[in-house]
């Protein structure tokens, strides 16, 4: 069996802290690393805010450097809430960003939306089967 971690980079640890808490939900559980990682609990895999300063690399074979604008990545998070409204209404008023309308599609509702730190996450609200009554 394979156990998922989910790891965020940011470049300040308290404002993520609090961005993920008051607006995400999560609770903070310790701290690791020297005060250089929060371990966020709350969610279905453990999350792990890790305090990388912006310019930074991932490791010594990746040219590109870390920077905290608005960016895009194929691997992003999705939530699923039972209330989106709640949901974007509460990231909202932490910082997050809803970029776009909330769509309706068969399987649910989303709300695309952006982190303080650039990094993008969908909420989802799922009706019926979700993704089940979509592929059925």
């Amino acid at each position: 069996m394979i156990q998922i971690l989910l790891n965020i980079d940011v470049d300040d640890l308290e404002k993520a802290i609090e961005f993920y808490r008051s607006g995400l939900g999560l609770s903070l559980k310790r701290r690791l690393f020297d005060q250089t990682v929060a371990e966020m609990a709350g969610a279905s895999v453990p999350v792990y805010l890790l305090k990388k300063e912006a310019g930074t690399r991932a490791s010594a074979s990746v040219s590109t450097e870390r920077n905290y604008r608005r960016h895009w990545t194929p691997v992003h998070l999705d939530l699923a809430v039972d209330d989106l409204h709640a949901a974007v209404e509460r990231a909202q008023a932490s910082g997050a960003t809803l970029e776009g309308e909330i769509e309706t599609h068969g399987w649910g509702r989303i709300a695309f939306m952006s982190d303080p730190f650039g990094h993008g996450f969908c909420v989802l609200q799922f009706s019926g089967r979700g993704y089940d009554g979509a592929a059925a």
